[in-house]
């Protein structure tokens, strides 16, 4: 098992609602805008948009983001922990997460542009 990285899920409360998944890797957070959220449910898809990656720093930001500048409204944690990767390939990465209410492997799988799908799967043994 690879070294575990930080992750955290935003709810954020912007011109629509919808939650940010933040994946930190090459000193940066990734980040996918999900608007249903992560499932935590085996084989749910969830529409994912790539945004532009964030600050480490910002893993751990919540509060509210002024009118006029990028992103405003709301942000709040939902859910933080660490994660580890299985797979991380210009079409699909696969990790395994371990926060407070998010646990298990998930894939987000490229589909177009911006566009990815984010997926709970079995876990290993299950496979």
């Amino acid at each position: 098992m690879k070294k575990a990285l930080k992750f955290v899920v935003h709810e954020h409360n912007a011109r629509h609602h919808h939650f940010d998944l933040r994946l930190e890797r090459g000193g940066v957070l990734k980040s996918w805008a999900v608007p249903k959220g992560l499932s935590e449910e085996v084989g749910v898809k969830r529409l994912a948009v790539m945004v532009e990656d964030h600050p480490l720093g910002y893993a751990g930001f919540e509060g509210v983001i002024p009118e006029g500048m990028y992103g405003a409204g709301e942000v709040a944690v939902w859910d933080s922990g660490v994660y580890s990767e299985e797979s991380w390939e210009a079409d699909k990465v696969t990790i395994e997460l371990n926060g407070r209410r998010l646990k298990g492997r998930y894939a987000i799988i490229h589909i177009s542009d911006k566009s990815w799908l984010v997926m709970k799967l079995n876990s290993k043994a299950g496979c």
